[in-house]
């Protein structure tokens, strides 16, 4: 057991000096610092500009003469095309639109401007909207309907549980926003925590530092000591993360308010995040330490490594369909799948509920695929950390699995 803590403190040193490491732990923090600071600079430049923008129209059909002033855009009604065309030419108007007379059969009203656009900004669209709706209503309806009319749905959406209470957790665009870039980075640190043990097991193999190794040492004890050594390192990084989002949330929110005072963290995400960061952390080492030891060189194993890595990284490719669709069946089976289950748990938690059923689930096969991911490793480790040469087939490691 000394000697297995020997390692795992040699392996946890290493790797929390790595630059790689140091880089992905600040990556949050730092970046969170440097797109507060952009947004606070941005919000206090941008909040004087509230001048009123200034649309001129021609009004060939009648009628149009109210609801001018729509937000902080103004229309200015002008007699002739030719008169708000020298407005527009002058600066006066940022744009200008005619009303034909056959409006009403057509729906069609003519829109100048000097800038060229693939669409009209939205808030002009909504506005020129409203200022044609407002006038073709007034008089025939309550001015409270028009109103209703130009905005119809306010819609507020809440959870209830399954007693008919409100439920603590009421979803919402902000609360994806946490999760989704916890999950970015636990699919970067799962891919690096699987560079870092193919690296260690594959230099010290290829420099024969592996026979000196193992004559003092036995396999299990080398294993789970370079596994918890990454493992740990692993942790505190997440650490680091855990810890910095209150803190920058708080700074945010006192800073720059609006939008970010509505980003939530959803609860019970903090410890779910530690834990599956942990497991999956411990589980990419095994498998990489398995993969070490029937290879013979470092970029052979990464090539084989990038396999079972690929399905951590998976869910954000499926970021769109996992946003709509986040309790569909293969979702929950994925869910469940030990080298998926890390990060597209993580991004479900921020999308909806998921089942306690399905949580249990998908740790308890994790720690079970960590706990055989562990034997198998030592056991690969035996046989062949100390063969070099051609790579053995999955053939015939199987065969020697069974006769070891």
């Amino acid at each position: 057991m000394n000697k297995a803590l020997l390692i795992f403190r040699h392996e946890f040193l290493q790797t929390i000096k790595r630059t790689g490491f140091i880089i992905l732990t600040l990556a949050l923090p730092v970046l969170a610092l440097l797109g507060i600071g952009i947004l606070y600079i941005l919000s206090g430049t941008a909040r004087p500009a509230t001048e009123v923008t200034r649309i001129g129209y021609v009004d060939e059909l009648g009628g149009f003469d109210q609801f001018t002033t729509q937000n902080n855009i103004t229309f200015i009604r002008f007699n002739t095309a030719e008169a708000a065309t020298q407005a527009l030419i002058g600066k006066d108007v940022t744009e200008y639109l005619v009303i034909p007379p056959d409006y009403i059969s057509t729906g069609i009203i003519k829109r100048y401007t000097l800038q060229k656009e693939v669409t009209p900004p939205a808030a002009t669209t909504t506005a020129i909207g409203n200022f044609i709706t407002g006038n073709l209503l007034a008089g025939k309806v309550p001015a409270n309907t028009i109103v209703r009319i130009e905005t119809p749905l306010n819609l507020v959406t809440t959870t209830l549980t399954s007693t008919g209470g409100v439920a603590s957790e009421q979803g919402g665009l902000t609360d994806l926003i946490i999760p989704g870039i916890f999950s970015f980075l636990l699919a970067l640190a799962l891919a690096f925590s699987s560079a870092y043990v193919l690296q260690g097991l594959g230099e010290e193999k290829e420099n024969r530092l592996m026979e000196i190794l193992l004559s003092s040492v036995s396999t299990r004890q080398l294993i789970t000591g370079k596994v918890l050594g990454i493992g740990a390192a692993g942790l505190a990084q997440v650490l680091v993360w855990v810890i910095s989002i209150p803190f920058l949330l708080i700074l945010a929110s006192s800073s720059i308010g609006g939008f970010i005072q509505t980003i939530r963290i959803p609860p019970n995400f903090l410890v779910f995040g530690v834990a599956y960061f942990v497991l999956g952390y411990l589980l990419f080492a095994v498998l990489s330490a398995a993969v070490a030891a029937v290879t013979s060189t470092v970029r052979e194993a990464q090539g084989l490594a990038g396999i079972f890595t690929i399905f951590a990284v998976a869910p954000l490719w499926f970021y769109s369909l996992l946003l709509f669709f986040p309790n569909s069946p293969v979702w929950v089976v994925f869910s469940i799948f030990p080298f998926s289950a890390p990060v597209l748990v993580m991004l479900r938690l921020g999308m909806t509920g998921v089942p306690a059923w399905q949580l249990i689930a998908s740790i308890g096969i994790l720690v079970l695929s960590i706990i055989g991911g562990l034997l198998l490793a030592a056991r690969l480790l035996r046989t062949y950390l100390l063969m070099y040469g051609k790579r053995p087939g999955l053939v015939e490691i199987m065969r020697n699995l069974r006769s070891g």
